[in-house]
């Protein structure tokens, strides 16, 4: 059966023609001709098509989504093999790069009967091909009308399959076993690069394929940032460690962090570790069907006693990319539903610049929310105290 190798897609079939009857069944209510697709995980989500080729900006890749029937690639040449793994059946290529036309004219003759197109234009998202190329499509399609899809698509995303579920279980056991090794992981001497490389390494070693996102800060009694690439200072003791790592399986991300100090602690620090561990409870109780992401937010700002700083929310959703919607800030009224699979991200500032973050990955259930992640100590954990 086409559809089940890692060289093509990493799903059956049947799960790509779910995904497919959902989209053109709210295509149907919105009135969509067709979904024009230019970014890698609305392709991967439709066809399997999973490739590091991404990286490059040299090719733009093209997913047509029609009102009725199978998803239409349109792709450079080179990619043809791949793609024809997938369970797509009609694949159109060009030699690509090209000096006038790459891929504009293909598209052309897809979309040429679609009066309402669809195209990912909300929050999250972005063109990925040449803007003077998408007005060449424009121009070339005078009676078509280009509209927002971006909230179709999201909600189509924001609930997970039950196969989709299983791979996002799969990989954060996997994080949760390397940051189970921490203690032995980590210790005062060494350079913070090198406890970055570290941990990378072992979660390669406990089965993650990929280790994309990897970031994370130290500092005496917290850190200023976890954001900037890791430099070679070494632990010193009365330093809090921070790691939060998006390691893949499957082309599935977890996304959570654990906080570890050396030598001894700082009661403040101790203090903000208790905080953002109650926050995360707060949140907890709250992450049910039919509560809001404003909800969870308002729930764990109420124990911070702070709004949320310059990090502006306290999680998102988890999936295919390391951050999805929706945002767990006060403005988001997404409603929660069983199979979303969302991160609980408090962050507070405790003086001096510093800053401490936690993390945990879960799921959306009828009733409590189930912890995807291995939940962190209640307490700070010292290593060599």
């Amino acid at each position: 059966m086409k559809g089940l190798t890692m060289s093509g897609t990493d799903f059956p079939d049947s799960e790509f023609e779910a995904r497919l009857e959902a989209a053109q069944s709210a295509m149907l209510s919105d009135g969509l001709d067709a979904l024009l697709f230019t970014t890698e995980a609305e392709m991967r989500y439709f066809t399997g098509f999973r490739t590091l080729f991404w990286q490059s900006p040299t090719r733009p890749w093209f997913l047509i989504i029609p009102k009725t029937g199978k998803p239409v690639a349109v792709i450079p040449e080179i990619g043809a093999a791949l793609m024809g793994q997938t369970w797509l059946d009609d694949i159109r290529t060009w030699s690509s790069p090209h000096a006038d036309d790459d891929g504009v004219s293909l598209l052309v003759d897809c979309l040429s009967n679609a009066s309402n197109i669809g195209v990912m234009m909300g929050r999250e998202s972005y063109l990925r091909m040449p803007l003077s190329d998408y007005q060449k499509l424009a121009d070339r399609l005078p009676s078509a009308q280009f509209v927002n899809a971006s909230d179709l698509v999201q909600a189509l995303r924001m609930v997970k399959s039950p196969a989709e579920i299983e791979k996002t279980l799969a990989i954060c056991e996997i994080a949760s076993r390397s940051f189970a090794n921490a203690e032995e992981l980590f210790f005062e001497g060494q350079p913070l690069n090198e406890a970055f490389r570290a941990f990378k390494i072992d979660l390669l070693t406990q089965g993650a394929e990929d280790v994309p996102y990897l970031v994370g800060g130290a500092g005496q009694g917290g850190y200023g940032d976890v954001i900037s690439p890791p430099s070679a200072e070494p632990l010193k003791a009365g330093d809090v460690l921070m790691l939060d790592t998006g390691a893949t399986l499957a082309g599935y991300f977890c996304d959570f962090d654990r906080n570890y100090a050396f030598g001894h602690a700082d009661d403040a620090a101790k203090s903000a570790y208790d905080t953002l561990f109650r926050a995360t409870d707060a949140a907890l109780e709250v992450a049910r069907p039919g509560s809001r992401c404003s909800d969870l937010y308002a729930a764990m700002a109420r124990v911070i006693e702070q709004d949320g700083g310059d990090v502006g929310r306290y999680g998102h959703g988890l999936g295919m990319q390391l951050t999805e919607s929706p945002s767990i800030i006060s403005f988001d009224q997404t409603v929660m539903k069983p199979g979303m699979v969302m991160t609980l991200e408090p962050g507070m500032s405790i003086g001096d610049g510093k800053i401490m973050v936690h993390e945990e990955n879960i799921l959306i259930c009828d009733g409590p929310p189930k912890l995807l992640s291995q939940r962190a100590a209640p307490e700070l954990p010292i290593f060599g105290g």
